[in-house]
């Protein structure tokens, strides 16, 4: 059993690029592109939501992060769900309760309904990062890892695009408010529809079924010599494994400066719209809609392009530290330039410069590197984890940003941002390297402590 394991590591390692890795990413990204867009275009409709039902601040800000604390849930419950089951059988689920929860936000009579539509989609775009996460990274070989699982992550940046692009496309059309914001949290049914059928006729991951599948079954693991090494492992269950110290210094990284990037990202993200009107309060909704769409063209999708084709040269770690040091400097220099937020093209240009680091930094690395250090066994419980605890940085961040600049101001908030952006960027450097290695050096404690990493 262990040279079959070997075998088809060996293989997947070494094997060149092919259309099926990346019928692969497109069929993994799509999942990206809608969690993007249904976890952004919510930005947009509430400027609108709040016009129609004169929400307080308090309902917007629940509206704004309900997705994001179930995200937490849903990554939690189906990384470990594809740890037990293995991925095939769970994968496409996530993608069909985003649709049920698009398809309700877009009928909700009410908050209270807009609230539970949400939170079911948030649960499916949970699911959806350790399994998509972990199903690219065991597909792909040692030398493009960094770069395919980047290029499904990066699928996120034309969801970033396309929900100001609807949103401009709507109120520039006149259409009725009322009808606006339905049509912008409906429309993310549709690229999760898309793949529904495409997720289920992916096969199986091969490292699981080589390594995880035989390790369950009981009288395999009975026949194996009591000094196979791999019995031990093959023991883990959840409880083992958030109390071992090896992964729990894995954890502090990858959950870690995850939760504090996902504060700095999500709350400025998407606040966004809510911030420029803050800027320049005579601006009109259209016009806040066209600021947010410029922002993310010419500075998070040149990030995202330029972190795939980079990832592997520059190294994961590496980059993510670089991101975070960028990020740091960025919102640091907002909130301590006198007067900057009444100048909105200054502001918005140093906003864009921590755009640009984030896509080109952690919110890429942070997506992989929790794909490629954990065991075969807990790789998703692993990144599962680690994204859940992401999402409540998430989640804080949304639903905080618009109470602290009651308090603090925009500035002072902004300033917090570059605090926990140099946060991240220290529990970053508890990780090892993983650029060059393959997963199974990754899982080796004994090989990476040759190599002198933690």
């Amino acid at each position: 059993m262990p040279e079959n394991r070997n075998s088809v590591s060996n293989a997947l390692n070494n094997a060149p690029l092919s259309l099926f890795h990346f019928r692969a990413v497109v069929t993994a990204g799509m999942g990206f592109f809608t969690d993007a867009y249904d976890l952004f275009i919510i930005g947009a409709a509430l400027v609108l939501i709040k016009q129609i039902w004169h929400s307080s601040s308090w309902a917007v800000a629940w509206i704004g992060s309900s997705a994001l604390i179930a995200a937490f849930i849903g990554a939690f419950v189906f990384g470990r769900l594809a740890d037990m089951f293995g991925r095939k059988k769970i994968y496409g689920l996530e993608a069909l309760l985003m649709v049920i929860g698009s398809l309700l936000s877009a009928v909700s009579p009410n908050m209270i309904w807009l609230l539970f539509a949400r939170f079911i989609m948030g649960i499916g775009i949970g699911g959806d990062y350790p399994v998509s996460a972990v199903l690219m990274s065991e597909y792909a070989n040692t030398r493009d890892r960094g770069k395919l699982v980047s290029l499904v992550f990066s699928m996120q940046a034309l969801g970033l695009v396309a929900g100001p692009i609807v949103a401009l496309t709507l109120v520039a059309s006149g259409l009725n408010p009322a009808w606006s914001w339905r049509i912008m949290l409906g429309l993310g049914a549709v690229p999760a529809l898309a793949v529904i059928s495409l997720r289920r006729k992916l096969p199986e991951s091969p490292r699981y079924l080589a390594e995880v599948q035989p390790r369950a079954n009981k009288r395999v693991r009975h026949l194996r010599s009591v000094n196979d090494p791999s019995t031990e492992t093959a023991e883990t269950g959840f409880w083992q494994f958030i109390t071992n110290p090896r992964y729990l210094r894995l954890l502090l990284g990858t959950a870690g400066s995850w939760f504090l990037f996902d504060y700095a990202y999500y709350g400025n993200s998407i606040s966004l719209p809510w911030v420029l009107k803050l800027l320049a309060p005579g601006a009109s909704t259209l016009m806040a809609m066209a600021w947010s769409l410029i922002i993310f063209s010419t500075a998070a999708v040149p990030g995202y392009i330029l972190s795939f084709v980079m990832i592997d040269r520059i190294g994961h770690k590496k980059l993510q530290m670089l991101g975070f040091s960028m990020m740091a400097l960025a919102f640091v220099s907002m909130g301590l330039i006198p007067r900057l937020t009444t100048f909105v093209v200054p502001f918005l240009s140093l906003f864009g410069i921590s755009y640009f680091f984030s896509e080109f930094g952690p919110n890429t690395t942070t997506f992989v590197l929790a794909a490629e250090l954990y065991p075969t066994h807990m790789r998703t419980t692993g990144h599962g984890v680690s994204a859940g605890v992401a999402k409540i940085g998430a989640f804080v961040g949304v639903f905080v940003f618009p109470l602290l600049t009651r308090f603090l101001g925009i500035s002072g908030t902004i300033l917090l941002t570059g605090i926990f952006s140099l946060g991240g960027l220290l529990l970053t450097t508890i990780l090892p390297e993983p650029t060059g290695r393959s997963l199974e050096e990754l899982s080796d404690p004994h090989l990476m402590r040759k190599s002198g990493e933690p």
